[in-house]
């Protein structure tokens, strides 16, 4: 007796999803095969966005179904199609079944999908059939996605050479390219418009001249940091709450190579007491670049640019919140170093900040942005691809987090850091400084310090008060963690279950072995032993892909707009003379115009809310199936909502907000 089924089949959303060429089914089930159907009239379905409903006959029944097997053929013309999911409603009133694609066929192709229950290696162990789908599928992702050095003493990478080699599964959807690619376009052009009407590739004479390139491209971050940037509390805020919120350390003994003494910041101090006093109450900060010291310089058209390697000390005024009270832009002490303090010329004062404030965009732009967010997440990325099968819990848990940051990381190796690109054109350190800087960090860098709760216990800054971005950093962690405990357990009952799980072991040593090169003192172990260790791991890849990105990624044109408070590049060396800075010293060192420009139109481009940008926990794609998981992600969302609702209330009535963190604008994947 014949079989009838029902099989519904969902395009793609995006532009150019749909196709006009022959789509087949056939479904696969324990005890054999459907007839081969042809689906649709080429021309007619696959609509984008539709879905499609469609009778699939068996002369027999199929038992429980395995896999759903399509193929697309051409018809006139090639023309890819994106499959989102097909859903399969077996004769006799049962339940329909949901397969997940989200996936392109491209040319004539035959792809094999699951049913979306999540299972592990194991949990196939009876059907030979789903055992060899597995093994097909990852030889055939380890053959698509290889490592690769670009660069020795970094995290390794995808093997592309620009992002047209990237399979287009993991490409830009359309929408996103153009969008990426005019917004690029419309910040240089409205800035080269500003520079034909300034003076190109000259100096500015007076501060206030930054505000001849603040047209259309601005914000009120950005206009507020105009007209505060010069303050002391406001270059502290910053230390906290700007782009690079991750430097600052409790400081309570003062660094051999740092030689401030009491009667130098004694008139900074509250009344009745004293630096030794502050030091031992846990009040006194410190900023330390010495990460930056000799970093290669760049030259850009012919002329030197300069770097320096400041030391800087902060204290928590009961009053006037966080402030710089010594700064020394050198590692090493001397009279051509000396220690710049708020009681000498302003002059000289506002230039010492300025130098901490230009090792700040070279710090947070290469290490704490591209580094530790960009580079970190890619290893995963890339594993994941090769180890993990479509069907498994923890390639479903990941998948959402790791949309779009290969072509994105693609992208900026291409147009941002190679040695032709945006940061040899424009910063200090492009050209080889950005790769030695970033290969200084690499050979510090601990998975310990890539976790927030112990990052801000071990920076000793747990205390610290208005620090927004530690604050709305754990609430996230937890909630994320929480999520992610969540799932870990519900598909491994126990740490056998994870010791057992091949696939997830293979990925663990793709990830340290393969990815993280290099790192003896990474901290990291090559073998996962129980649930908590993968629960951790996991939480730190969401959080890093998206509120650590955000914090770093999302404010920065709001502070590196206003040029002269987060300079990308200096033009004259350090200061070694605190009464011979002159206005003219300071505009001579800042950037010119032209480099003025380049800084405010990327940082407005890399910065700005993306269209398509998909906020923290809200998956468009449902690989989860199950209702247990389901409820897991519904309880998620539920506390990011109460995250917002408390950051939003926590910001009424601030003249300065943070709002950097908020869940709508947390991404949940690297997508810029």
């Amino acid at each position: 007796m014949e079989e009838v089924y029902t099989v519904r089949v969902a395009t793609g959303t995006s532009e150019y999803s749909g196709t006009n060429n022959y789509i087949y089914v056939t479904l696969v089930g324990e005890k054999g095969e459907s007839e081969r159907t042809m689906l649709d009239n080429p021309g007619l379905d696959f609509c984008r966005g539709a879905v499609d409903e469609y009778k699939v006959s068996s002369p027999f029944p199929l038992g429980r179904l395995l896999l759903v097997r399509l193929e697309k053929q051409k018809y006139w013309v090639e023309d890819n199609w994106f499959c989102r999911y097909v859903t399969v409603e077996p004769p006799g009133g049962e339940p329909a079944m949901t397969f997940p694609c989200y996936r392109w066929l491209i040319g004539d192709i035959k792809v094999e999908i699951r049913e979306g229950t999540a299972r592990k290696l194991v949990d196939d162990n009876s059907s030979s059939q789903l055992l060899a789908h597995r093994k097909t599928e990852l030889q055939t992702r380890k053959e698509t996605y290889r490592w690769t050095t670009w660069a020795p003493g970094i995290p390794r990478c995808i093997d592309a050479k620009s992002e047209a080699d990237l399979p287009q599964d993991v490409r830009f959807d359309n929408e996103k390219r153009s969008d990426f690619e005019h917004s690029l376009k419309y910040a240089l052009l409205e800035l080269s418009l500003k520079k034909l009407t300034i003076r190109f590739g000259k100096s500015w004479n007076d501060l206030d001249d930054f505000k001849r390139i603040f047209w259309k491209l601005r914000s009120p971050i950005a206009e507020y940091c105009m007209d505060h940037w010069k303050e002391d509390w406001f270059f502290g805020y910053q230390c906290m709450n700007g782009s690079n919120p991750r430097m600052i350390k409790r400081c309570h003994k003062l660094p051999e190579n740092f030689p401030v003494k009491a009667d130098m910041v004694q008139s900074s101090m509250a009344p009745r007491t004293n630096l030794d006093k502050e030091l031992k109450a846990g009040n006194i900060y410190l900023l330390d670049y010495a990460i930056t010291d000799k970093i290669p310089t760049n030259t850009i058209r012919g002329k030197p640019q300069y770097i320096a390697a400041p030391l800087c000390l902060l204290y928590l005024h009961p009053d006037q919140g966080l402030i710089p009270i010594a700064i020394q832009l050198e590692q090493t002490p001397s009279l051509d170093a000396p220690i710049f303090l708020p009681r000498d010329p302003p002059l000289a004062w506002l230039l010492a900040k300025i130098w901490v404030r230009h090792s700040e965009f070279q710090v947070f732009q290469v290490l704490s942005h591209l580094l530790r967010t960009h580079l970190v997440v890619e290893v995963f990325c890339v594993a994941t691809l090769r180890q993990l099968p479509a069907v498994h819990p923890i390639y479903k848990l990941l998948d959402p987090h790791l949309r779009y940051t290969l072509e994105i990381n693609c992208r900026g190796r291409t147009q941002l850091i190679s040695a032709d690109g945006i940061f040899k054109r424009v910063v200090s350190t492009g050209g080889e400084g950005l790769l030695v800087l970033a290969q200084r960090e690499y050979k510090v860098l601990t998975y310990r310090s890539l976790q927030p709760h112990k990052d801000f216990a071990d920076r000793g800054v747990n205390q610290l008060p208005k620090y927004f971005y530690r604050e709305h950093s754990l609430m996230q962690w937890e909630a994320i963690h929480s999520y992610v405990s969540g799932i870990v357990n519900l598909y491994y009952e126990s740490d056998h279950d994870i010791q057992q799980d091949r696939e997830l072991q293979a990925w663990i040593r793709d990830v340290t072995q393969e990815g993280f090169t290099e790192l003896p003192k990474f901290g990291l172990s090559s073998e996962l032993d129980n649930r908590e260790e993968l629960t951790t791991l996991l939480s730190v890849v969401i959080f890093i892909s998206s509120t650590q990105h955000a914090a770093t990624n999302n404010g920065q044109f709001d502070w590196c707009a206003w040029v002269p408070n987060t300079p990308c590049t200096m033009r004259q060396p350090p200061p070694t003379d605190k009464d011979a800075v002159t206005m003219e010293t300071i505009m001579a060192a800042l950037p010119d115009v032209s480099q003025s420009c380049v800084q405010m139109a990327i940082t407005w481009h890399l910065g700005r809310a993306q269209p398509d940008a998909i906020p923290l926990g809200q998956y468009t794609e449902e690989h989860f199936t199950e209702g247990r998981a389901q409820e897991l992600i519904d309880s998620f969302r539920t506390e990011l909502k109460e995250i917002e609702d408390h950051i939003v209330k926590q910001n009424e009535g601030l003249e300065l907000q943070y709002l950097f963190l908020l869940p709508s604008r947390v991404e949940n994947s690297i997508t810029i």
